[in-house]
């Protein structure tokens, strides 16, 4: 259901097209939860259907600006305080780590350093991000900042983790 949640978290900073949504998770979402058009788009009816949002105006080609109501506010901030995050527990990236024994040691070692490729990639990725959002003070951008942050260092620790994996394999 957070699909569902973004957009209404989304919709709190105004009314928006679904092309201007798409364009605010690309911008701000797309590091903690990204979406293709289509699954925006479907989620956009559902919600509208569901009365958390409304149809506030209409344009040229069927262009439709969304609005949050009282109703899908009152979910999004029942969502926030009430609903427990879920907390994956499987990893499929340490699945692999715990039988690497059952490949030759340099291969081992190559599957590590890869790892930390990955996330030396996605951290590169996440300070493109800071640098676009820079020091605006709007809800997006500080409270994004944030998220980033997490980002940023969970990143750091994945590269130190793997630089400390890769020695331990002999």
């Amino acid at each position: 259901m957070s699909l569902r949640h973004a957009v209404l978290g989304l919709l709190t900073e105004g009314p928006a097209s679904g092309y201007d949504l798409l364009k605010l998770f690309d911008a701000s979402l797309s590091n903690v939860w990204p979406a293709t058009q289509s699954q925006l788009y479907g989620e956009l009816s559902k919600l509208a259907d569901a009365g958390l949002i409304t149809v506030s105006a209409e344009g040229p080609r069927g262009r439709k600006e969304y609005a949050l109501n009282d109703e899908g506010l009152a979910e999004l901030r029942r969502w926030i305080l009430e609903v427990e995050p879920a907390r994956p527990l499987r990893n499929d990236m340490l699945l692999r780590v715990f039988f690497l024994a059952q490949v030759d040691p340099e291969q081992a070692r190559s599957y590590i350093r890869d790892q930390a490729a990955i996330g030396r990639k996605y951290q590169e990725h996440l300070e493109g991000i800071r640098e676009r959002i820079g020091s605006d003070t709007d809800n997006l951008s500080t409270y994004g900042r944030l998220a980033l942050e997490w980002g940023l260092r969970f990143t750091r620790t994945q590269q130190e983790w793997a630089e400390w994996a890769e020695e331990q394999i002999r």
